[in-house]
Formats: C-alpha cells, sequence, structure tokens
C-alpha cells in the first residue's frame, strides 16, 4: 500500500492569523468561506451570527451550556495514555511515539457533535425557533441532533441519505427512538451531501420558525466558526490534561477530516502554538487514483458547495464528483474553509487513508485497547503506521477519539465477510 510522504519533522508556519481574527467580517479565512446563499437565508444567517456573538460571552448561557457539558455530556472527556498501541509502534532501541487518545467517543451519545448539537439548541431556544432540521452522514450528528431536541421539547426533522441509512440503521432507529422524524433522501448517491443539500432546501422554505444544526465547519458563515467554537472544549481540555500529565503541550495533534469540525475542535487551541504539529487525514477510499475516494483536500479544487468556498472534488465542468468512502462520516464531497485555509499556509498537514486500512486500524484498536473507535477515527489511527515509523525520539502524539464504533460493526462485519 503507499502512502503520501510525510515531510520531516519541523516548526510549524508562523504565518496564520491569530485566533482572533478567524474569519474576518465577511466570514472568510483568507479567501476561502463566505456566503453563498439565496437571498432567503441571509437574514437567518445574520440573527443566528448576532445571536452567537450576543451568547457566547452571556454568563447565564455559559452556565447552562458548561453545566449540561459536565452533567449530560460527561465532560470533560479523558486524555488516554493507549499504552499497547505505544509499544506496538516502539522501536528495537525503546524510542518511539508515545499515543494518547482524547476520549470523545465516552460522551453521552458517543461522539464529539454532542458538543455542537447542545451549544447550537440553546441558541435556538433564546431565538424563538421551535422547529430543528439538520443533516447527518454517519447518523452522529443526527443522534446527538434528536438527543438534545429530546431534551428541550423541540420538533426535530433530521435529512439523511438513504445509503446511510442503510449502512447506520442503529443510529436511525436511535433517533426515530427519541422523538426525532428521520427524512430520506434518495438524491445522488444518497449520502452526506444530499442530504445537506435538502436540509437547506428546508431550511430556505421553513426560516422563520426553524433553525438548521449544521454538523461540521463547513456551510455559510457564521457556521464554520460557530460549530468551532463549540468544539473547541476538545482541545481547550486537551491541553490542560497534557500541562497535568507532562507540563506541556503535545508535538502532534492527529484527527480525521470530512467537513473538520473534530479536528478543528482538537486544532484551535493549539494554531497559534507553533512546536505543535497538526495533521489531518481523510478517506482514501479504494485508492487515490480510483476516483473512488472523498480526499477533498489531497486531490480536490478551490469551488464552492452548500454556502462556502472551499476545497471541493469537482470535475474539469465544475460539476461535483461523487466521493466515496467506507465511512459515511467522511463521505463528502468538500471540507470546512478553515481547513483548506490552513492547507494553504501550510500550517496543518492532510493526507488520506483507504477503506482497507482503516479497517485494519478498527481492528487493531479494537484487539490492543479495547476501544471499538467510529470508522472516521480508524483513518486516524491508521495514519500511526506510516507516520511513527518516521518519527525520531519520544513525541506526544494526540488522536482525536472523535467517536466510538458501535455503529460500524456491521458495516465492517459486511466488508471483512462480503460473501
Amino acid at each position: 500500500m503507499t502512502h503520501t510522504p510525510i515531510p520531516p519533522n519541523q516548526a510549524a508556519s508562523t504565518t496564520v492569523l491569530p485566533s482572533t481574527q478567524r474569519p474576518d467580517s465577511q466570514g472568510r479565512f483568507g479567501k476561502f468561506g463566505g456566503k453563498y446563499v439565496p437571498e432567503t437565508l441571509m437574514p437567518a444567517l445574520s440573527e443566528l451570527e448576532a445571536a452567537f456573538y450576543q451568547y457566547r460571552n452571556d454568563p447565564e448561557f455559559q452556565q447552562e451550556f458548561q453545566g449540561l457539558l459536565q452533567d449530560y455530556v460527561g465532560r470533560p472527556s479523558p486524555l488516554y495514555f493507549a499504552e499497547r498501541l505505544t509499544q506496538h509502534y516502539a522501536k528495537p532501541d525503546g524510542s518511539g511515539a508515545q499515543i494518547y487518545l482524547k476520549r470523545e467517543d465516552l460522551n453521552h451519545t458517543g461522539a464529539h457533535k454532542i458538543n455542537n448539537a447542545l451549544g447550537q439548541v440553546l441558541l435556538a431556544k433564546r431565538m424563538g425557533k421551535p422547529r430543528i432540521i439538520a443533516e447527518t452522514g454517519a447518523g452522529q450528528h443526527g443522534v446527538a441532533t434528536a438527543t438534545v431536541c429530546a431534551r428541550f421539547g423541540l420538533n426535530c426533522i433530521i435529512y439523511m441519505g438513504v445509503h446511510d441509512m442503510e449502512r447506520q440503521a442503529l443510529n436511525v432507529f436511535r433517533m426515530r427512538l427519541m422523538g426525532a422524524e428521520v427524512r430520506p433522501v434518495q438524491a445522488g448517491t444518497g449520502t452526506l451531501k444530499d442530504a445537506t443539500s435538502e436540509a437547506i432546501r428546508d431550511w430556505v422554505t421553513n426560516v422563520e420558525t426553524t433553525h438548521y444544526i449544521l454538523g461540521s465547519v463547513a456551510g455559510p458563515h457564521p457556521y464554520p466558526m460557530i460549530v468551532r467554537e463549540f468544539q473547541t472544549i476538545i482541545g481547550q481540555e486537551t491541553r490542560q490534561q497534557c500541562h497535568a500529565k507532562w507540563g506541556g503541550l503535545p508535538d502532534i495533534l492527529l484527527a480525521c477530516v470530512g467537513g473538520g469540525s473534530n479536528a478543528i475542535g482538537l486544532f484551535h487551541e493549539f494554531v497559534d502554538e507553533p512546536t505543535v504539529r497538526m495533521i489531518g487525514i481523510e478517506a482514501g477510499g479504494e485508492g487515490l487514483n480510483s476516483e473512488k475516494h472523498a480526499a477533498t483536500l489531497t486531490r480536490g479544487r478551490v469551488g464552492v458547495l452548500h454556502g462556502a468556498m472551499s476545497y471541493l472534488l469537482q470535475d474539469e465542468d465544475g460539476q461535483v464528483i461523487e466521493p466515496h468512502s467506507v465511512s459515511a462520516g467522511l463521505d463528502y464531497p468538500g471540507v470546512g474553509p478553515e481547513h483548506s485555509y490552513l492547507k494553504d499556509l501550510g500550517r496543518a498537514e492532510y493526507y488520506s487513508i483507504t477503506d482497507q486500512q482503516a479497517m485494519d486500524a478498527f481492528q487493531q484498536l479494537s484487539q490492543l485497547e479495547g476501544i471499538i473507535p467510529a470508522l472516521e477515527t480508524a483513518h486516524a489511527i491508521a495514519y500511526l503506521e506510516p507516520l511513527c515509523s518516521q518519527l525520531s525520539g519520544n513525541p506526544r502524539i494526540v488522536i482525536n477519539c472523535s467517536g466510538r464504533g458501535d455503529k460500524d460493526v456491521q458495516t465492517v462485519a459486511k466488508f471483512l465477510n462480503p460473501s
């Protein structure tokens, strides 16, 4: 199997804008981001941005949000030293990477998605929006949205591609169990892109009564900023936990990237720390030369999708190329604009992992640590194979274990035993 070459260890670029200036007043990260939406949605986006700025530092909002993160979600999530995984990648002389997992899989609902869903539902409540819609691919964002809507008694509609509904049947049942209506989307390939498009159509039609809880750092401004801010708790806790464990910073951050919320949630706290290397892993599907992959940052070109300018899988005519991944949460042809910005600056590195490599890592973490990861997370775990062999000394790696793998066991079983 081939891997994208990894550059030697080096100090990260310091040309990135300070965090207080990302995005700018137009909602752009450099040339990326913005608002490419119908006029009917512009007032709703402005209303959401105003509400976010009004409540982000409001003591009452923060008290409710932080209280629920602690008592309902179960934060802080642990930073776990993966001893056997570390031993597996140790070199003959005893040196090697020290591998830690940020255990977002231990959150209520089993992934990082609940952090953002909870923050956005508190905004929706204050904006007087009784109807909530969302898109979902792997189902984790849908489950998180259904969960917070049940908690606050709000009407909840989840759009999900029919292909994803088939491979994530457990999460579909969980959403319906909590009172959400799951609407199948048959357009296109019946995956995350199509579900997102349908959710946006709904929002255009019902904008006065409806809040759209977008699940990733994609979409029009202010969503990439808002989702990032609600996910930044991941990196903030990681910094505190690293300081408590060894009195310093991590050397390398590693996370999977579909739309990119779990990665930005981990990275954002450290973007201004030039010694911290940040690596995002995309879905290589059946290989970058197969045309069946979702490696947007690796193989995409700049374009506009779902309201924002970013890297995008598209053909010579600008038409979206359908992505492929065994992981429903990475099966998306676009990526959050801040990731595109960090890529172009060289502040973060992005590589890809194939379906087979992710499957191998899924089994590896299960057998070495007794932790069954989401297939999305397994892509990040798989990158340890090429990464660790090229590292010197004993660098500390923090991997965002963004979700647990209960939802994926049937997909894995079918992949391993296709007959």
